[in-house]
């Protein structure tokens, strides 16, 4: 689970840890090849999840589909031949991650109609994650509902292709919520929750293992080819 792929913001800035330098990413990248590993989006994942198919996947996704991670990321992702998943807020393409303002989390550019095209054209999957970044489980049943279908709509319209990755903003989810995703017509979600993800798992509450700036090569390996996150499960 990654953010964003740019500069750090200033020491002491709030969230600071989720903006992942480009030359970590490479490095992050790089390494997985090395060891055999591929790196897949969450549709190119789910075989593997289901028992369907077997093999050293890592799944990648970016939430919010800012524009550092098309500039930064999609270069590296493509030389090594890995695919991911970004999940874009329907109703902020190319706009900003305004959710955040009153965190004090300073602007952020989102991917423009035309970038979010470019992404898929490579052969990477737009997921959603709502029309506006809400925290889901605060809202009526049915305005949930509508965030949830209106989204995948609205993101389908734009590229002319279906949506079937859906990510909860906040990781906010319920069982409620989930059978609504289900319901308009995804196939996955993912959550916050930390942990690998098994065959076993109900595949709209995906858990993730979060990758942070300071998050080292070292580390970062344990991550992804031990069993070190199982113990973040909530089992």
């Amino acid at each position: 689970m990654y953010h964003q792929i740019g500069q750090p913001a200033v020491k002491g800035s709030p969230y600071r840890s989720l903006i992942v330098h480009p030359a970590d990413f490479r490095r992050q990248m790089t390494w997985l090849r090395r060891f055999g590993y591929r790196g897949l989006s969450m549709r190119d994942l789910m075989p593997y999840i289901r028992g369907e198919r077997h093999g050293k996947v890592v799944g990648i996704t970016f939430d919010d589909g800012y524009r550092n991670v098309y500039r930064h990321a999609l270069p590296i992702l493509r030389e090594q031949d890995f695919t991911a998943t970004n999940y874009f807020v329907a109703r902020q393409l190319d706009g900003g991650n305004v959710w955040d303002y009153e965190k004090g989390i300073a602007h952020a550019d989102l991917m423009s109609i035309d970038e979010m095209r470019e992404w898929t054209t490579a052969g990477m999957e737009v997921g959603s994650h709502t029309l506006d970044h809400p925290f889901l489980p605060k809202l009526s049943p049915e305005v949930a509902d509508y965030q949830i279908r209106q989204s995948k709509h609205e993101l389908e319209d734009a590229m002319g292709s279906e949506v079937t990755a859906f990510c909860y903003p906040y990781g906010g989810e319920s069982p409620e919520l989930r059978a609504m995703v289900r319901n308009a017509g995804y196939i996955n979600a993912t959550t916050t929750q930390g942990g690998l993800a098994k065959e076993t798992d109900d595949p709209f509450g995906l858990p993730r293992v979060t990758v942070a700036r300071s998050t080292n090569i070292f580390r970062f390996l344990q991550k992804c080819m031990t069993r070190l996150e199982q113990k973040r499960r909530k089992e």
